[in-house]
């Protein structure tokens, strides 16, 4: 009975090692690019670049794109002018630097410069629709 119980929770440990529910990547950026959530990050950033309101939309969670859009209506801005100032706030030479991802959840962290300083960033994303979205970013002078 007692090997039984062993191997029992030799399992679990195991089964819970290799869980994609409570996965960190190392800290290669390399390898940290490549991920899905990074993926999605980049496509957001893309979007903004090419100041394309709808794909910006797009790439973020329906609660965050409803989000913007209250904003926009608070602040009576148009998208163009949305777009010019998130254009302007998006971090250049971009690397990031770690990744946690829970479930459905997840949180990349990088480093970029805005303007001329550096930044360190968190970007918490949800898988939505089979697909990883930007649910909402923050960035902070490195200072």
């Amino acid at each position: 009975m007692r090997i039984a119980h062993r191997v029992t929770l030799f399992l679990l440990v195991l089964a819970f090692a290799f869980s994609p529910s409570a996965h960190s990547t190392g800290n290669n950026p390399r390898d940290l690019a490549a991920t899905p959530q990074a993926k999605a990050y980049g496509a957001l950033l893309k979007a903004v670049d090419a100041e394309d309101f709808e794909a910006y939309k797009k790439c973020m969670t329906k609660a965050a794109a409803k989000g913007i859009d209250q904003q926009m209506k608070d602040t009576k801005m148009d998208s163009k002018k949305v777009m010019g100032f998130l254009k302007a706030m998006s971090p250049k030479d971009l690397k990031f630097t770690s990744l946690n991802v829970e479930g459905k959840k997840a949180t990349l962290e990088a480093t970029g410069k805005i303007g001329d300083e550096l930044n360190k960033g968190t970007i918490a994303l949800e898988e939505e629709d089979g697909q990883w979205k930007v649910a909402n970013q923050s960035w902070t002078n490195a200072k």
